[in-house]
C-alpha cells in the first residue's frame, strides 16, 4: 500500500492541505471581514436591550472600539464573537440609564400571550417582542451586572464560560449573577423560570 496510511484508513477525510488563513485583528486592512461576520448579530443585540433607534450607534460604536483596540484581542481567552459581545455590553453599560427607562417603558405596555406560564418558554420572550410587561418590569429591577449575565446568556446564547471572558469576571461569578438574577426574574413573574427549566446554573 502506497500514500498515507492514515488518510487510506479513513476515506471520509478530505487529504490534508495548508491551513486556510484566519482573519486577524490585527492586519486592519482584514478587520472588514470581521465587521462582515459579525455586525448583524451585534446590532441585533443591541436593538434587544436598547431599542432599534440605539442599535446602530451601539453597534458602530462596539465595531469601533474593537478596531482602536484590536492589539488588545488575545484568542487564548476568547473567540471573536465573544469579545465582540463583551464590548457591546460595556457599551450599552454607559446607556443605563437608557435602558432601564425603555424597560420600564415596556412594562407598560402589557403582558406577551401567555406570560404567566409555561416556564420553559420565558426565555423565548427575552427577545425584543418580549421584553415587555412583568418580564421587562424584573429586568430592569436587576442590578445592571445581574442583567448582563442573565441577558448575553439568554439574547446571545452565550456559555458561562464564554460570559465570563467576555465579561471579565471568574467563571463561578457568572454562576452565581445568573441564579440570583434567574430567581428574582421568576419571583417577578409568579415562580415562572426565566430561563430553560432544568438548566444548570453553574455549567
Amino acid at each position: 500500500m502506497t500514500g498515507n496510511p492514515l488518510a487510506a484508513a479513513r476515506p471520509d477525510r478530505p487529504p490534508a492541505g495548508p491551513a486556510a488563513p484566519r482573519p486577524s485583528l490585527h492586519d486592519p486592512e482584514r478587520f472588514g471581514e470581521v465587521f462582515d461576520a459579525h455586525f448583524a448579530e451585534i446590532h441585533g443585540y443591541a436593538a434587544k436591550r436598547l431599542g432599534p433607534d440605539a442599535a446602530p450607534d451601539i453597534a458602530s460604536q462596539t465595531f469601533l472600539e474593537a478596531f482602536r483596540h484590536r492589539d488588545r484581542y488575545d484568542p487564548a481567552r476568547a473567540n471573536v464573537r465573544t469579545w465582540l459581545y463583551g464590548i457591546a455590553t460595556n457599551v450599552i453599560g454607559r446607556h443605563r440609564r437608557d435602558e432601564v427607562r425603555g424597560l420600564r417603558a415596556r412594562s407598560r405596555l402589557g403582558p406577551v400571550r401567555d406570560e404567566g406560564g409555561h416556564a420553559d418558554r420565558v426565555d423565548a420572550r427575552v427577545s425584543a417582542q418580549g421584553l415587555r410587561g412583568r418580564l421587562a418590569a424584573a429586568l430592569a429591577g436587576l442590578p445592571s451586572g445581574e442583567r448582563d449575565v442573565l441577558l448575553l446568556v439568554a439574547l446571545a446564547d452565550l456559555t458561562h464560560e464564554e460570559v465570563a471572558a467576555a465579561l471579565d469576571i471568574p467563571y463561578g461569578t457568572v454562576g452565581s449573577r445568573l441564579s440570583r438574577a434567574r430567581r428574582k426574574v421568576r419571583e417577578a413573574l409568579g415562580g415562572t423560570n426565566p430561563m430553560r427549566e432544568g438548566q444548570d446554573d453553574h455549567g
